[in-house]
């Protein structure tokens, strides 16, 4: 009988696109299995996970709004409510086993499966492992985990240190950086600087490329510019007419413009950080000071220790960003260093490893 397995979680690119990893590394292993995701509704999942081939239900969740407390007062409501949806649903579905990815969703889905004696796994993506994670970690059979050093989260008996697992279609790109750039409608003559803030896009990273956005057609440079959502109107009405820079709120194809570019300006999330060791890039990591437990200055850290990158405050990028953003483009030298040592870090069967430990269990 073909063996049935829930992913949950998602909220950002961070959960979702691991979630898919293992989702295919597993359907690459067993092709008989029957997948099915759980994500919050109208979150990046509910788009993301389809797209992929997947099918997925969504909760009536929300997380903790630490900025506004008054938009909390449902919050007890949507989680009773997303218990009553996770018991319809892993009732029907029956699987063997239920994999977390991190998020919020991934709560009320381990917890239930859990009660229900269901066998649970976690993968933890981060050097700072998530309240919810250590919560469900008791009871998980096996905790999956980005690195090592996590014994101070979860039970040391239950951790595989399985590095983070990137997608197939970034470990496996072949395409030129000639090629990536025509793709973008940039000249494959000029370097090219990519600025991503992960897929919701950074602010402090926005503005400050907004406020110097002149200098790079002055220094012969090419911008390709994912800003998210908030800042997209703004940085297409700024770049209008400036035929180095491509902008866009999303890039479908994150592998393209991990070709096309010469350095990589991005938030330093745990996924963030396994694609750029894979694709070796020269990065200027700015990590975002408000991650819990401030992981993303602990994960920059660790690789700006050992030369593989190049780390900016983010209270500093305005007054630094760009600038160090163009020496570094225009250094080949410094710019190789940091790509040969970067990539000595690359782990690129982090999901093979998952898959496998979990069929094995179940």
């Amino acid at each position: 009988m073909a063996k049935k397995i829930i992913i949950a979680g998602g909220g950002t690119g961070g959960h979702i696109f691991p979630a898919i990893a293992i989702a295919n590394a597993l359907k690459k292993a067993d092709k008989t299995i029957a997948l099915l995701f759980v994500g919050a509704k109208g979150k990046m999942e509910m788009e993301k996970v389809p797209q992929a081939g997947y099918a997925i239900e969504g909760l009536d969740i929300a997380g903790f709004n630490r900025s506004s407390l008054i938009k909390n007062i449902a919050l007890p409501f949507k989680l009773m409510k997303s218990f009553l949806q996770v018991r319809k649903i892993v009732n029907r579905f029956k699987p063997n086993a239920v994999i977390g990815v991190g998020g919020y969703s991934s709560f009320p889905v381990l917890r239930y499966a859990q009660q229900k004696g269901i066998p649970t796994f976690i993968h933890e993506a981060n050097s700072f492992a998530g309240k919810t994670n250590i919560l469900l970690g008791k009871r998980a059979v096996m905790i999956f985990t980005g690195g090592d050093g996590m014994e101070k989260f979860f039970p040391p008996e239950k951790i595989q240190v399985s590095g983070n697992p990137v997608r197939d279609v970034i470990v496996n790109s072949r395409i030129s950086r000639e090629e990536a750039l025509r793709l973008f409608g940039l000249n494959p003559q000029k370097k090219t600087i990519l600025i991503t803030g992960g897929s919701l896009g950074a602010k402090s990273i926005n503005e400050a490329i907004a406020a110097h956005i002149a200098e790079f057609g002055k220094n012969n440079l090419q911008l390709i510019w994912q800003t998210g959502k908030l800042f997209a109107d703004q940085a297409r009405q700024l770049t209008q007419g400036m035929e180095n820079i491509w902008t866009n709120d999303f890039i479908g194809s994150m592998e393209n413009a991990f070709a096309a570019a010469d350095v990589v300006i991005s938030r330093s999330g745990a996924m963030s950080v396994a694609e750029l060791c894979v694709v070796k890039q020269a990065v200027i990591f700015v990590p975002f000071p408000f991650a819990a437990e401030d992981h993303q200055t602990v994960n920059a850290s660790r690789l700006a220790e050992k030369r593989a990158a190049l780390v900016i405050k983010d209270r500093d990028v305005k007054d630094k960003l760009t600038e160090r953003a163009i020496a570094l483009a225009l250094n080949d030298t410094e710019r190789q260093e940091l790509k040969n040592n970067i990539g000595q870090l690359a782990i690129t069967n982090a999901a093979e490893a998952i898959a496998t430990e979990v069929l094995k269990a179940i």
